[in-house]
């Protein structure tokens, strides 16, 4: 049914010292988070290539090693989903309403639902990032997995047991994506942590851990390595509101990606974007 007159019965008469329940919202988070691209295609494919490994020892006047075994992987699909929210009010709510200024029939918060609706979807990679999704993932396991198949063999982004976010837990994160993230055949890649992701309950371990110059929670005059082990977190933290887990956290790397505008999604290509843990207390 229509918004009418009597939804907005208050706003008909003289003496209404004024309208609430229009908020400030909380800033972009998404954003600072993916890498948005726009988009002219209804379904985004991204095929993983293998290029070639190692090069290998050869003796004088022997045989030269090839390496035929580059080519195609997986490939990770993004569908763009359409998003939309509409609502009818009478001509007569539109009339008699006297406080349009504050309560404008053309202005009832559709702008802060959809920029909201797309915080839940961002945030929704993070939130299911254990959980494989054959419509987008294309290596078979989850963003966040301990398995993801190489030529030869698996690499791990995530923790052995899921593990709470403190000053030992994050310098091994951070080790571990720049000594274990590998390619396809195998050869080590330029990756390292850039920012922490964490929900609001982790922010006071996030600022005693990045925020001090020496080793937090402790008395000693050690430096905090933290800032500098694997090129530190060169975009420090950001917490996102939106996370359903209070314990989670994650690192950024590289390549997580959206496409977007109000007909978008969320995914991503390359579980080497990110490195994840999931304690659940």
């Amino acid at each position: 049914m229509a918004v009418n007159l009597s939804q907005i019965k208050d706003l008909l008469l003289p003496g209404l010292r004024g309208v609430e329940g229009k908020y400030e919202m909380i800033p972009s988070q998404y954003d600072k988070i993916f890498t948005k691209h726009d988009s002219k295609m209804a379904l985004e494919r991204t095929a993983e290539m293998r290029y070639l490994g190692l090069a290998q020892l050869k003796t004088e006047g022997g045989q030269t090693a090839f390496d035929n075994g580059a080519g195609e992987r997986f490939v990770y699909n993004q569908e763009h989903t359409e998003i939309a929210l509409g609502y009818a009010i009478t001509r007569k709510a539109i009339d008699d309403n006297l406080y349009k200024t504050q309560f404008h029939p053309s202005n009832l918060g559709l702008i802060e639902s959809f920029q909201q609706t797309k915080e839940i979807y961002g945030a929704n990679v993070l939130n299911t990032a254990t959980t494989y999704n054959s419509a987008i993932g294309g290596d078979g396991v989850a963003l966040c997995a301990d398995d993801h198949p190489i030529d030869g063999g698996t690499v791990s982004n995530i923790p052995s047991t899921p593990v709470d976010l403190n000053e030992s837990t994050l310098l091994n994160a951070m080790i571990s994506v720049r000594t274990n993230f590998k390619d396809q055949a195998g050869l080590k890649v330029f990756a390292r942590a850039r920012k922490l992701i964490i929900a609001p309950q982790n922010e006071p371990v996030a600022i005693r851990l990045i925020k001090t110059e020496l080793r937090p929670g402790s008395a000693d005059n050690d430096v905090n390595a933290i800032l500098s082990t694997a090129g530190g977190l060169p975009e420090s933290y950001m917490v996102n509101d939106f996370l359903t887990s209070p314990y989670a956290w994650f690192l950024l790397a590289d390549n997580l990606l959206v496409k977007g505008y109000e007909r978008y999604s969320f995914g991503y290509y390359n579980w080497r974007s990110i490195f994840g843990s999931f304690p659940s207390s």
